[in-house]
């Protein structure tokens, strides 16, 4: 068991994943260990050009981090008409309100091109939390601080160019 464990850490691609969450700042106070088995919790799935992620108006169950590719997400006009709000990339992460609560989600994720995601779904959170606090407490705090930057941005914007609509930052 124990040479089995060696090997799967020890596995490049598993080094390569576990890097890739250390850079991101959900993730970035975490130890070695703990990214480990944030890496346990996540499902990784491959999404073609123009495959449709989520739509808007789906229950929220998880939250996305892209590690190759591009996701545009749109929310549809009062006329029904998709508006781009905007595009992610590598190390970026959307549908992050998921995590807090299982509602509609406001706008419509679709690849661009190829796109790696990988998702943390909110029952795999609130393992971590039950089984790990430290690493779901980390995770969550990171995110009230990173939802607290995108509300102060939006304020901001508002206030800068009033009449204008907000320039949405990655909405879930």
């Amino acid at each position: 068991m124990l040479k089995l464990l060696r090997r799967f850490f020890a596995d490049p691609a598993f080094a390569k994943k576990k890097a890739f969450l250390k850079s991101l700042p959900l993730f970035q106070d975490l130890a070695g260990r703990d990214v480990g088995h944030v890496l346990q919790a996540l499902h990784t799935r491959t999404y073609q050009e123009g495959e449709t992620v989520f739509v808007e108006g789906d229950i929220g169950r998880a939250l996305f981090l892209v590690e190759t590719g591009c996701v545009e997400l749109t929310k549809r006009d009062p006329q029904g008409r998709p508006q781009r709000l905007v595009l992610l990339g590598p190390g970026d992460f959307f549908g992050e309100m998921a995590l807090l609560e299982e509602l509609p989600r406001s706008a419509t994720a679709v690849a661009t091109e190829k796109t790696t995601l990988h998702l943390l779904y909110r029952t795999k959170l609130e393992a971590l939390l039950q089984h790990q606090p430290r690493i779901g407490v980390t995770i969550l705090r990171h995110l009230a601080r990173l939802l607290s930057a995108r509300l102060r941005l939006t304020s901001q914007s508002l206030v800068a160019e009033p009449g204008l609509q907000p320039q949405p930052v990655a909405p879930a």
